[in-house]
């Protein structure tokens, strides 16, 4: 299964020690476009995930082409997030790593498959790879910045079975 991630998702399972969730969920590896690479390792230098993602060797990065596409989707995406969804025009995944609502909005209405960190963790929890998703949440928030409204941490938790 191919995947394009954006950063978000990088970072945040980097900030809670959970990368390798998708490297598990996705072991044919992960692509990332060049500005999230730029974002998450080169300006990132020292934050969570930085040195995570470098080391992956799992996780490959690739130049998008179009990038008049990709300049028009950063009038209301930032780089990074506008880069993802015009690197899938080129490659076609089968499954895109983004968490801003405008993105993933964006994103389904071109009919692309949209998954974002919690997704990922409640994955995880489904396959035994996590024993307390609640906890992982609580944890994304504090150690990670991550921002969830109480009703998606309650779809969470319920969808995982807490």
């Amino acid at each position: 299964m191919k995947a394009i991630s954006n950063s978000s998702v990088l970072i945040g399972l980097s900030s809670i020690g959970r990368l390798s969730i998708l490297h598990n969920r996705f072991p044919q590896g992960i692509i990332v476009p060049w500005a999230v690479w730029e974002e998450v390792v080169e300006t990132g230098h020292g934050l969570p995930g930085a040195q995570e993602v470098a080391r992956a060797e799992w996780i490959t990065t690739q130049q998008v082409q179009n990038k008049v596409f990709s300049l028009s989707l950063q009038v209301s995406l930032d780089r990074g997030e506008a880069e993802v969804i015009a690197l899938n025009q080129e490659i076609n995944a089968d499954i895109l790593l983004l968490d801003e609502k405008s993105a993933r909005s964006i994103a389904v209405r071109l009919q692309y498959t949209v998954l974002g960190t919690v997704g990922v963790l409640i994955w995880a929890k489904r396959n035994s790879l996590l024993s307390n998703l609640s906890q992982e949440l609580d944890l994304l928030q504090q150690k990670g910045g991550f921002r969830l409204s109480k009703d998606v941490y309650e779809l969470a938790i319920q969808k995982a079975g807490e």
